[in-house]
């Protein structure tokens, strides 16, 4: 028996959106709360994100990957867990750690999301994948406040072109940090026709002065009557070099500037998942 072929679904994997900005931003502070604009909101998020890149050099953690299929031809299920090591500007190594569930989920699907990231994160693709004003139209939404008793700004995203790799959704920043500590979203195109709908979110935590992938969900409904679910938890942060923050100065921005701390070279990663079709003798 062999799979004749396999349905492509666009998920995040979250290493680090990008944004991109023409000048150096002059920062808002944080005291302004929810008056400040959507230019100012993104000019300081683009500002501090430029910082916390030049910053971090290097960290390591790991990323724990599941998989749930339920549906035709049968069920399929797998874990994998990984171990990560970064260094500044965009080198990642990839340790597999341990195996468990179904060969085909494994190799097919995870191990594929791992060539696909370190593949984004090279060349011109980070910039066709980047959150960037180039490729995303941005609309304020309003002002929460955060479980901890800060804020948050909540940013309607829309996709500018019909980029498969792109997605239509809602990041929400934190007011004092100016970091995407939340995103919920689904593809700005449908990747395969075999697909229903595909819903994503996807969270950020605080490690030191850095915000960090902390947990991936993705859910998608095929057409025949199948779910996929796939869950990708980032635990045990460890900051191996970095800059005091405060001692980074302000940036020119002048092209990529990493949301999230990784590196200016390192964009947010979009790869194909992949799960079974019908099956053939």
């Amino acid at each position: 028996m062999r799979f004749v072929r396999t349905i492509p679904i666009a998920v995040f994997l979250f290493a680090v959106p990008c944004i991109i900005a023409q000048q150096a931003a002059e920062l808002i502070t944080p005291a302004q709360g929810h008056n400040l604009s959507l230019d100012q909101i993104l000019n300081n998020l683009e500002q501090r994100n430029a910082q916390r890149a030049a910053a971090l050099e290097q960290f390591e953690g790991t990323r724990v990957y599941r998989m749930e299929y339920h549906g035709f031809p049968s069920d399929r299920d797998a874990e994998m867990v990984v171990k990560v090591n970064f260094r500044a500007p965009s080198t990642k190594q990839f340790t597999v750690v341990s195996e468990t569930g179904s060969k085909f989920v494994i190799d097919r699907i995870f191990k594929k999301l791992l060539e696909g990231e370190l593949e984004a994160s090279q060349g011109d693709n980070r910039d066709d994948i980047a959150l960037t004003r180039k490729n995303y139209e941005f609309e304020l939404a309003g002002f929460e406040t955060s479980p901890d008793g800060g804020g948050r700004y909540v940013l309607k995203l829309i996709p500018r072109t019909r980029n498969k790799f792109l997605y239509r959704g809602t990041i929400w920043v934190d007011a004092r940090d100016f970091a995407v500590v939340r995103i919920e979203g689904e593809p700005g195109k449908n990747p395969s026709m075999w697909i229903k709908k595909t819903d994503i979110a996807h969270s950020y935590k605080k490690v030191n002065d850095f915000w960090l992938p902390a947990e991936n969900h993705t859910e998608s409904f095929i057409r025949f009557g199948g779910k996929a679910t796939l869950s990708i938890v980032y635990q045990d942060y460890k900051i191996i070099k970095a800059t005091p923050l405060d001692s980074v100065p302000s940036i020119s921005l002048s092209g990529d500037s990493s949301l999230d701390g990784f590196s200016n070279s390192d964009p947010k990663v979009w790869t194909n998942l992949m799960v079974p079709r019908q099956a053939s003798h």
